[in-house]
């Protein structure tokens, strides 16, 4: 029995360190600016496994340097009450909930009819800026209940310990926007040829909308689904608070 309680302990103590460990990081972020995430460095790899060739395009710019309608697309697109809720959109969460239950209900239904396998649905997200940023900055891309508590932990004391302006501003300067393309400097001068500050509200509303699929929309520049979300997110960009 001794042995079992000795190896539950050293399972608690090494979680303890790891939740030392990111407190650490996170603190430090209030000062430094992260210089690479977790996820920027696994797709680095990935590219040079796969081309054989490292391709990672980033310039940090403090917040004043990036154009407040990239901050108002983003918001506006990605995390409506950003600025309001502690680090989790409940009601998106449970909208999100509702609406996979929903989409699986659907897929059996169909798969029924037809008499074969229900196909895998594609799971709605109900993801703040704060939980991507948890997620990129620190945590691997698995999914699994382990990895989503984490991320939970991290995105609580990213909010306790971050205000939200800097919260945006590491988001900003971290999320990918193309293969090897990270942080909006980055994003202006690959598909505008010009500085995050000068982005005009259509430019910066395009930007916005790739953020689910960015490497996607990156061979798709002329998609009409593209065109025509970014029209609707200039027309909600008006209405957005920035922290």
């Amino acid at each position: 029995m001794k042995p079992l309680w000795r190896w539950a302990g050293l399972v608690l103590l090494a979680f303890a360190a790891l939740q030392l460990y990111f407190l650490g990081r996170i603190a430090l972020m209030t000062v430094v600016d992260p210089e690479s995430t977790t996820f920027q460095r696994s797709e680095a790899w990935r590219i040079a496994r796969e081309r054989d060739r490292l391709r990672w395009q980033q310039q940090w710019v403090p917040y004043a340097r990036i154009s407040d309608n990239l901050k108002r697309a983003v918001i506006a697109s990605e995390d409506s009450t950003f600025v309001e809720h502690d680090g989790v959109d409940w009601d998106a969460v449970e909208k999100a909930w509702q609406r996979n239950e929903k989409a699986e209900e659907q897929a059996a239904r169909r798969a029924a009819a037809a008499r074969r396998p229900a196909r895998p649905i594609k799971i709605v997200g109900g993801s703040t800026i704060t939980q991507q940023l948890a997620k990129n900055l620190l945590l691997s891309g698995e999914r699994s209940l382990l990895r989503k508590g984490q991320e939970l932990v991290l995105t609580l004391t990213l909010e306790q310990l971050l205000s939200k302006r800097r919260i945006l501003e590491i988001y900003l300067n971290s999320v990918e926007w193309g293969e090897g393309v990270f942080g909006a400097e980055a994003a202006a001068r690959h598909y505008f040829r010009k500085d995050a500050s000068q982005l005009t509200p259509y430019e910066a509303a395009r930007l916005a909308v790739m953020l689910p699929a960015p490497k996607r929309f990156e061979k798709m520049p002329g998609s009409a689904y593209l065109a025509g979300r970014s029209s609707l997110i200039v027309g909600r960009m008006r209405d957005v608070e920035l922290p």
